[in-house]
């Protein structure tokens, strides 16, 4: 198996979580789950590397719960992938699951066909005894010889070493039908009963050309709550598309410049940023130290982590505190904080002699 083909699976994410997807670089286009991207018609594709990419869902076949993902950015530098002949599968064949587990780096789980063709809720499904886990969804499933045989699409919870993909041939029949067809600006529906294409913009519950009923809000998106409309709108003062730093529900994470910013909630609740801003420098410490307990951050803070010997520059504002009467200020304080980060890390580094931290884009 060529190893290079494992470039091509890609992290999926949105507000609501993630996933993984893979590349079809013949179709210029990425397939994961539909369950996976369900009300989330932008989304962000993540590399291993952590390279971020705007993605927008073209088409779904709710059906078979397949979803297409297209981008303007250049990805013809990836390998070609093959998709195996649909009788390809025996039992006790070898297989291969890549995706990114419970949003972590890349993972690759090996083991072997436990069934084929499992039938379950009226399809056929491939079940393996690899390891699969909530967010391989959407990751393919290799054969010995490099080649998809399935789509990850979910694993039994209440037991080990079952897990389903969408066989092969349920993706080449929807590519098949579909043609030429794609339109990489509108997002649009696969119908289950003769497979036309319905656009978002017919607005519509049935299928105009056979009458058969598309799934409750299918067109819909689910919307931001007022704590990510606030974080949103301060990425967007700073030139950020905020869909490329979606993390899950009220997370982002992106770099100024080398440094990276995170933003997220906390139990109480708060709403937090924290930058790993250096690493203290083997010698001299104590001139690092009476400067940041000398310097005044308004409301901003700096702690160190005993651990890692981080410097972490910080805010954080109770969720309560978030209204239309503070909605300017805290949006100023979240630019005024992002702009900080870049002049903050270039001084203690610069100035004190303190290191890059292992998240700075110059580690990474």
């Amino acid at each position: 198996m060529n190893k290079d083909i494992f470039d091509t699976v890609y992290k999926v994410n949105h507000s609501g979580g993630s996933g993984s997807c893979f590349y079809l670089r013949d179709l210029n286009l990425f397939v994961t789950n539909n369950h996976v991207v369900d009300g989330h018609h932008e989304v962000a594709l993540l590399d291993n590397n952590r390279t971020q990419h705007y993605a927008r869902e073209v088409l779904v076949n709710p059906d078979v719960d397949i979803a297409l993902l297209a981008t303007d950015d250049d990805f013809k530098h990836l390998p070609l992938l093959s998709l195996a002949a649909d009788d390809s599968l025996q039992i006790s064949d070898k297989v291969h699951v890549a995706g990114y587990p419970y949003g972590m780096p890349f993972t690759l789980t090996e083991g072997t066909v436990s069934s084929p063709k499992q039938l379950m809720d009226g399809q056929y499904f491939v079940q393996t005894d690899a390891a699969v886990n909530p967010g391989n969804s959407g990751g393919p499933v290799f054969n010995g010889e490099g080649e998809v045989v399935g789509i990850t699409v979910s694993k039994f919870t209440d037991a080990d070493n079952m897990g389903f993909a969408i066989p092969v041939n349920r993706l080449r029949e929807m590519l098949v039908n579909i043609g030429d067809e794609i339109d990489r600006e509108t997002f649009k529906v696969m119908c289950r009963g003769c497979d036309c294409l319905i656009s978002e913009k017919e607005n519509t519950k049935y299928c105009p050309n056979c009458g058969s009923k598309l799934p409750d809000g299918i067109f819909d998106e689910i919307p931001l709550g007022p704590l990510a409309v606030l974080c949103e709108t301060a990425l967007k003062r700073l030139g950020i598309n905020p869909v490329i730093t979606r993390e899950g529900e009220d997370e982002w994470r992106f770099h100024m410049e080398d440094t990276e910013v995170r933003i997220f909630t906390l139990d109480d609740p708060y709403l937090a940023l924290a930058s790993p801003v250096a690493m203290l420098p083997k010698n001299n410490v104590e001139a690092v130290l009476r400067y940041v307990l000398a310097t005044d951050f308004g409301p901003f803070k700096i702690g160190v982590d005993n651990d890692d010997q981080i410097l972490y520059f910080c805010y954080r504002v109770p969720a309560r505190n978030i209204k239309d009467d503070t909605f300017e200020e805290l949006c100023g304080n979240i630019v005024r904080y992002c702009n900080e980060v870049k002049n903050i890390s270039a001084t203690l580094i610069n100035e004190y002699g303190c290191r890059h931290s292992n998240y700075s884009k110059l580690n990474s």
